[in-house]
């Protein structure tokens, strides 16, 4: 399948359909399938569903086996729409050669997923992070190079063995973080964006804006949308104020929580998060801990606030938010940790499980995420 590699005109055949979706709001899990509970999904009124796949971890075994496909095909045979990122990290080693062996792996790897997944999920977004997860040293030509000739594969792909634009797999490529700092708009973005803007077969690209204000999300959409072809949409397949959270790890807990629940007067916000992590509190003591807390309870419309700011512009696909407090947000949790847990819907490790066994909801943001799923 190294022929791959050379994208002919038979790939250029067909444009993208119409765009799958207008808007939406699903569940974000990053690399959690585990996670995944129907009894949540269908609590909440989700449609979309979103898991990333590390591809190196297709070397243990079969990738029919990893259970990020497995899932996400089951999620699909549930109804759901989903989406499927792949993920190639690179940021603890020298970013390797686009005609490199470490590439031909990488195409192995893709060449292992592509025909378990094309024309089965909606959405297959080419990359995850990739100027997070590579060192910025290793922003150069190669960068977009390697990335260039895995969405050319891709698209091959599509057009060879699920009819190209007619296939059900729509392509994006992702994704952009950090575009408020001018570090991170440079012209290996540049390059990045205009490749996706010049190729037919993909539909837009994904940005993460994590960010500390809702104002630093702008700049994402200000730096991609002049950049973009017109009849192209962008995902926003993960975003939160995860560093407004981590601003306030060390605040003192609220006074009258404190009191109620006997906690130090001294006692700051990550001990009472790590200790209800350590012996999960009740949704009552949960809500309590966080709607007393200002930093908190001022910012609980965050996400319909934010879903607006996207929807505005008309050309928001698909959006997922972070959906249920996963294992990797929890190890050794202190008072320098990123405050992932905070932004989820669904509390399953800080909180009691409901008497059925599923997980409770955070009360700032359940309701306003039922509400946009009717848009």
């Amino acid at each position: 399948m190294r022929k791959l590699l050379a994208i002919g005109a038979a790939a250029l055949l067909g444009l993208p359909g119409a765009a799958l979706a207008q808007g939406a709001l699903g569940a974000n899990y990053n690399e959690h399938f585990e996670d995944v509970d129907y009894r949540d999904l269908q609590k909440s009124d989700t449609q979309w569903v979103r898991i990333f796949l590390p591809m190196f971890q297709l070397d243990r075994g079969p990738a029919a086996d990893h259970g990020a496909v497995k899932t996400i095909l089951d999620v699909s045979s549930h109804g759901y729409k989903t989406v499927l990122t792949l993920k190639f990290p690179y940021n603890r080693v020298a970013f390797p050669k686009a005609d490199s062996e470490t590439f031909k792996k990488d195409l192995d790897r893709l060449e292992a997923v592509l025909p378990l997944v094309m024309g089965k999920v909606d959405i297959l977004v080419i990359g995850n992070e990739p100027f997070i997860e590579s060192r910025q040293q290793d922003w150069n030509p190669n960068f977009n190079a390697y990335y260039e000739a895995l969405a050319k594969a891709a698209i091959q792909y599509r057009t060879e063995h699920c009819g190209g634009s007619a296939c059900k797999t729509h392509l994006y490529m992702g994704a952009l973080n950090q575009t408020q700092n001018p570090v991170w708009r440079n012209k290996t973005t540049d390059r990045w964006l205009e490749f996706i803007k010049q190729t037919p077969e993909l539909e837009g690209l994904d940005i993460h804006p994590h960010i500390t204000m809702i104002e630093e999300s702008k700049a994402f959409l200000d730096y991609i949308l002049p950049r973009m072809r017109s009849d192209q949409k962008f995902l926003v397949l993960e975003f939160s104020l995860v560093w407004w959270w981590k601003q306030h790890l060390k605040d003192p807990v609220p006074a009258a929580f404190a009191a109620k629940y006997g906690a130090p007067a001294n006692a700051q916000t990550w001990q009472v998060i790590k200790a209800a992590l350590e012996t999960p509190f009740s949704k009552p003591q949960w809500d309590e801990f966080l709607s007393q807390s200002p930093w908190f309870e001022s910012r609980k419309h965050y996400l319909r606030n934010q879903m607006k700011l996207f929807r505005d512009t008309g050309r928001l696909a698909v959006a997922t938010y972070g959906f249920k407090q996963g294992s990797s947000m929890v190890n050794n949790f202190g008072p320098d940790s990123t405050p992932w847990l905070l932004n989820s819907v669904f509390a399953g490790r800080t909180v009691k499980p409901n008497a059925d066994g599923s997980s409770a909801f955070n009360y700032a943001w359940i309701d306003d995420y039922k509400a946009l799923q009717k848009k």
